[in-house]
């Protein structure tokens, strides 16, 4: 059974941190997509765009995932973490119990082409410790087909024949994660599993829909079946694959706090005030 198309939302320009601007495709708690929160598309050539990047901030209950096709990003944390990744390397922070980190651009990075994405944590791991890793872009396997090539990030994928898993195994079995290009016009079917939400965000080119128009910058969001099938515009499409098990918890999300409960968000934002946010 293949999955059809149940919703098509538009990223909207917003800014974040200390003025970067951004698209961003908000999701919390919207069940279609679970656990998958948030998706934001950084992109410009000019410096000044983003020059003063994110700064230092908290985060509880979640994890982030950044992914840079352009340029460089730079993370510091309060748990003495610090990395580097460019031009296709991957980011990953499970915040957990609470960790204050910032993501600054490198000093080299004249133009700036990444992604941050948000995902859920489960209710029993929203105070676990807080953790952090950082992947190159040659630790990400790539695996191509006549007209499609896949980088795999999170999760098992498979283009007919060809199979390969993503080495970011801290984000499995929640979510899996790819970047995908099809050459134009062209049509890639995927088996993913039936229980599973799994969506894709356009980021270059567009994705023929049945009954619509080619959408890009756009999330496109799936029902349920085992085929995915997805066909390339006469531009070719660029977009970022997501597939994952759903939580099915309640989301209650107050600025960079994700957690299950408003007592949570208070008892959060009361220990970030009192500087107990980070004894656990």
């Amino acid at each position: 059974m293949f999955r059809d198309v149940i919703s098509v939302l538009p990223a909207q320009a917003t800014s974040d941190g200390a003025g970067v601007a951004i698209q961003r495709v908000a999701l919390m708690g919207n069940d279609s997509v679970d656990p998958l929160l948030m998706v934001d598309e950084l992109r410009s050539p000019y410096r000044d765009d983003f020059a003063a990047g994110f700064p230092a901030h908290p985060h509880r209950g979640m994890q982030t995932l950044t992914y840079m096709k352009q340029g460089g990003i730079a993370h510091e944390d309060s748990l003495g973490n610090r990395g580097e990744i460019r031009d296709g390397g991957v980011q990953w922070m499970s915040a957990g119990s609470g960790v204050i980190h910032s993501e600054m651009p490198t000093i080299d990075t004249t133009g700036l082409h990444g992604f941050q994405c948000w995902f859920n944590l489960p209710a029993k791991d929203k105070m676990s410790p807080p953790r952090y890793r950082d992947l190159s872009r040659d630790a990400l396997p790539i695996i191509g087909i006549e007209g499609a090539r896949l980088t795999a990030i999170a999760g098992d994928w498979a283009l007919f024949e060809e199979h390969v898993s993503g080495p970011l195994t801290e984000l499995a079995p929640i979510a899996q994660m790819a970047d995908l290009t099809l050459e134009p016009g062209h049509t890639l079917e995927l088996q993913v599993h039936n229980t599973a939400n799994a969506a894709a965000f356009v980021y270059d080119g567009g994705l023929e829909l049945d009954n619509r128009s080619s959408v890009t910058k756009s999330l496109v969001l799936t029902g349920a079946g085992v085929r995915w099938r997805l066909t390339a515009s006469s531009e070719g499409a660029s977009c970022l694959l997501f597939s994952g098990q759903p939580l099915r918890e309640p989301v209650v999300q107050y600025g960079p706090f994700v957690m299950n409960t408003r007592e949570e968000i208070e008892t959060a934002l009361n220990e970030y005030r009192l500087g107990k946010f980070l004894k656990h």
